[in-house]
């Protein structure tokens, strides 16, 4: 198709015939964590060293959406339509309510700080699961440099129940992650410039 180079011949259906690429919004230091609101008709993202969520609205274009935002970098929405970010400089998982109110969710594992949570998804069964590298923490421009803790890892969080467990541990730098398969039992993670994949059992235990 003209306008995109196709490096897997496998997603070429994805593209539809007259799709066209469109700029939306330029200026930008770094973004990440694009979710879609459709009940609310906006683009969230984070420009992240700028220490800002914004918002992208048809029609009105962009606008501040959360500043400071804890240097937040990825984010999804729960079973309930909530915002579910990962924030660098808080070293946590929190919550937006449907109110408006943020709720924190956790911020430590046996004891110790989280290094600083990068990616999020929640599962169907309302388990909220996200990695935690060090890249916030190494340097100024994501974050501010901290001290580690404890190693970079992939986490299985129940908000019910308040329980954080390592699901992996065995990454070098994990970073973005996502639900797939047909089951939605396959969760792919990406770090270091490799793509891991992970099957889980209906317990959500991962298999090697």
């Amino acid at each position: 198709m003209d306008g995109f180079e196709i490096r897997e011949a496998r997603f070429g259906h994805f593209l539809l015939s007259n799709a066209s690429l469109e700029t939306l919004a330029s200026g930008f230091r770094w973004i990440e964590g694009l979710v879609w609101m459709g009940d609310a008709g906006c683009l969230l993202f984070q420009d992240l060293p700028s220490d800002r969520t914004l918002r992208w609205t048809e029609g009105q274009g962009v606008s501040v959406y959360r500043s400071p935002s804890g240097y937040a970098n990825g984010q999804t929405r729960d079973r309930q339509g909530r915002l579910i970010s990962c924030s660098h400089r808080e070293r946590c998982l929190f919550r937006t309510e449907l109110d408006g109110a943020v709720t924190r969710l956790i911020d430590r594992h046996d004891g110790r700080r989280l290094n600083s949570p990068n990616d999020v998804a929640v599962k169907s069964d309302g388990s909220i699961w996200f990695t935690d590298p060090l890249y916030g923490i190494q340097t100024d421009y994501e974050g501010g440099r901290q001290t580690s803790e404890q190693p970079p890892a992939l986490y299985r969080f129940d908000p019910g129940t308040g329980n954080i467990r390592i699901a992996a541990g065995d990454f070098d730098g994990p970073s973005n992650l996502t639900f797939g398969g047909a089951l939605k039992n396959r969760l792919f993670i990406g770090g270091s410039n490799t793509l891991y994949s992970i099957f889980l059992n209906r317990r959500g235990i991962a298999w090697p």
